[in-house]
């Protein structure tokens, strides 16, 4: 029984315990009385989300603008060459003034007239020189970041193999390149209870029937015998579906795309485990000889 030291996650344990890892590699932490750092924000706005991104920069554009609309409305809309009107309409000629000023577009239908308007003009208009500066960066460092794109099937299944039983579970490349030397590291947290009646993790290193292959063109299924020397080889079936235990997985390969390794982090509760059943191929031959890899695929499963 391979079982390894603390692999980073802490020995200790509770009852009402969540998982420690999520489905797509994030930490399920919660911090508390954490400082912030602005320099933090770059690295928060690069691995958000494509949404809340766009979110973020609609956002504070919006925000800019009716800052800076605010200020030219208080000093008077007549220093921007425009007759007043009311006052609603005056704030949305100032509003339109500053996104000009922001983005440097500057239509030429208003302007500053006085010192206050061309300060307040000169002061926006380096605002926005930093901003698009910094969120053009943004943008060519969330499209050039290294990032691995690997699927891995929803489920896992139990069954005989070999004569003896197994854990498997599949995955597979998202994009069309091909991965180069993909390695896997698999290593298992089980819940259990202490001599004192206090909540345990216990951390073991899972053996698979192959942790590295050449290159992956299509799928990969991921194999860890249950022998004499698995954690697992005392559980029954059943006891393995209802086992309080998590796999975590880390996967390096060769992404030619960035030119460099990249990593990918998954994991997997075990109420995702099928008992009896085997994965449905995904990998097949069309009428004329050319190899179909079925993405829809990765995750069926049927009974043995």
């Amino acid at each position: 029984m391979a079982k390894i030291n603390d692999p980073g996650f802490g020995y200790k344990s509770d009852k009402k315990a969540t998982r420690l890892v999520n489905n797509d590699g994030s930490f399920n932490m919660k911090h508390i009385n954490r400082n912030f750092s602005i320099s933090e924000l770059y690295t928060y706005l690069i691995h958000v989300s494509w949404g809340k991104f766009f979110f973020f920069v609609f956002l504070g554009y919006t925000l800019v603008n009716l800052l800076f609309a605010t200020l030219y409305y208080s000093i008077g809309i007549e220093q921007l060459t425009l007759v007043k009107t009311n006052s609603s309409q005056d704030f949305i000629n100032a509003f339109f003034f500053s996104s000009q000023t922001l983005t440097t577009l500057g239509y030429g239908a208003i302007s500053p007239v006085g010192n206050a308007a061309g300060f307040i003009s000169s002061f926006e208009a380096l605002i926005g020189l930093l901003s698009f500066s910094f969120f053009t960066g943004l943008l060519y460092g969330r499209f050039s970041k290294p990032k691995a794109a690997i699927r891995f099937s929803e489920t896992m299944i139990l069954r005989p193999f070999n004569g003896k039983r197994a854990l498997m579970f599949r995955l597979m490349n998202k994009r069309k390149n091909i991965m180069i030397e993909p390695g896997i590291n698999v290593t298992m947290a089980v819940n259990s209870t202490d001599e004192k009646g206090g909540f345990k993790r216990q951390f073991f290193e899972l053996t698979l029937e192959r942790k590295q292959i050449m290159y992956m063109p299509t799928t990969w299924t991921i194999v860890h015998e249950i022998d004499e020397d698995s954690p697992l080889y005392q559980y029954s079936d059943a006891e393995i579906g209802e086992l309080q235990a998590e796999l975590f997985l880390l996967i390096e390969y060769y992404e030619d795309a960035f030119s460099q390794n990249v990593y990918q982090l998954h994991s997997y509760d075990f109420n995702a485990v099928e008992i009896g059943k085997k994965f449905v191929p995904a990998y097949y031959f069309d009428s004329v000889g050319n190899g179909v890899l079925d993405h829809n695929k990765l995750s069926e499963t049927e009974s043995m």
